[in-house]
């Protein structure tokens, strides 16, 4: 069986935060104005990748994952998560704010829900003027405090907020308390988890008058009432692939292309490639084709190279 790299139809999901960004700036196909989320690569419950591109289509991860877990996943992969894929890929856009919300470490995810945490990074792909991310506390808290900053609506006071720009990484270990702002599209990365506790709404109701469901009691024994350094410093280079997060769940490297790149890696683990802008043609044995801004690529383990040309800024993610 020739392995080659591997699109998949998007999941879209509509949120009561969400917009037209998707459609407008990533060129997704879809009916309505408020969908937040497009799920790239998942195979959470209900919500399980199907392959869009060539000999595999129509075939979901899962069952591409049963029929060749060592040439998809890879040997490494399979050592640390056995024969499930471990990640969840989003392109997100927020029109309005969202929840502020924690995630779950993979103790309590999988004591409460049979699930992993909830791990992720963010990379902003477009923020309007002014636009910002909540992530974690100014300062140390408690839960005491942190409880009647709840009752009297005065959580944000206590929270940081980062203005955000174009190429902008974060790092959010579970526990954050965390929301993506108003105005921002981003990419993000995470654990294979659907696991939020949502913690304020902004007082927002549907057009019932009613609010989403919050998840307080169950989010005080999560959040990391310490301050934490959320935002990742990195110098991206020329067709060089530079690393962005290195943690025991994924490592992400940011690589530009502005030119034809011979690109390597080892059997070990699947590699995922998230273009963020521009586009480009991957060139191998038996296998051309093109990529563009939007596109979420899975590359199986079994394929260790391949030529890259074009001009386009890539995520690059592998276990």
């Amino acid at each position: 069986m020739l392995f080659y790299p591997l699109l998949f139809e998007p999941i879209f999901k509509e949120r009561i935060w969400g917009g037209t960004k998707l459609k407008e700036i990533l060129n997704k196909s879809f009916d309505g104005s408020q969908i937040g989320e497009s799920w790239e690569l998942s195979t959470v419950e209900n919500d399980i990748s199907v392959v869009a591109n060539g000999a595999f289509e129509g075939l979901n991860l899962n069952q591409l994952i049963e029929k060749y877990p060592t040439e998809v996943l890879g040997i490494k992969t399979i050592q640390y998560f056995g024969n499930n894929f471990p990640l969840l890929f989003k392109f997100i856009d927020a029109k309005e704010d969202l929840s502020i919300q924690v995630h779950p470490n993979d103790a309590l995810a999988k004591e409460r829900h049979n699930s992993f945490g909830k791990t992720e990074m963010w990379f902003v792909m477009q923020a309007d003027d002014n636009a910002r991310l909540v992530v974690g506390f100014k300062d140390k808290t408690n839960k005491k405090e942190y409880q009647e900053h709840l009752e009297n609506k005065t959580l944000v006071a206590v929270l940081n907020e980062a203005p955000v720009k174009v190429g902008d990484a974060f790092f959010l270990e579970t526990g954050t308390v965390h929301a993506i702002g108003a105005g921002v599209l981003l990419a993000e990365i995470q654990q294979t988890s659907d696991i939020t506790y949502r913690l304020y709404d902004w007082d927002r109701v549907d057009a019932n008058g009613v609010g989403r469901e919050l998840h307080t009691d169950l989010a005080l024994d999560a959040i990391n009432f310490e301050p934490t350094n959320t935002k990742l410093n990195y110098d991206a280079a020329k067709n060089k692939s530079v690393n962005l997060v290195e943690c025991p769940f994924f490592n992400t490297n940011i690589l530009q292309i502005s030119e034809k790149y011979n690109w390597k890696k080892t059997k070990e683990s699947f590699t995922v490639l998230m273009c963020t802008e521009g586009s480009f043609t991957i060139n191998m044995l038996r296998f051309k084709a093109e990529f563009k801004k939007g596109d979420t690529i899975l590359i199986p383990a079994i394929i260790d190279s391949f030529d890259i040309i074009g001009e386009a800024s890539l995520l690059e993610i592998t276990i």
